[in-house]
């Protein structure tokens, strides 16, 4: 037997004070946990709706300002839409890889 190596190379008694280290963390956050879920629920809604209101608002200006034969308002909110979306991935992934990089702590 190689030195009751486990999966990823560590030693059985690293990997299980390791694990041991993350469920503690994992208790102390459990706290935050839902505050936690609502507040990204929200900051994630934010991102989207800003940008997609914003892009609704200047598309009915300048539809009203000059009108065309193309509806500014719904380009717009399409732009706005699509730049919220990323707006709310870049966040999302951002939050993950925190999440990530905590996991990984010793």
């Amino acid at each position: 037997m190689p030195d009751d190596l486990s999966k990823d190379g560590k030693r059985f008694p690293d990997a299980v004070d390791t694990a041991e280290k993350r469920k503690l963390r994992a208790r102390e956050k459990k706290k935050d946990a839902v505050w936690f879920g609502l507040g990204m629920f929200g900051m994630v809604g934010w991102a989207v709706a800003i940008p997609t209101v914003l892009g609704i608002f200047l598309g009915v200006w300048i539809d009203l300002r000059w009108p065309g034969p193309w509806s500014w308002t719904l380009m717009l909110l399409a732009i706005g839409l699509i730049l919220g979306c990323l707006n709310a991935g870049f966040w999302v992934n951002r939050e993950r890889r925190m999440i990530d990089r905590d996991r990984e702590k010793p």
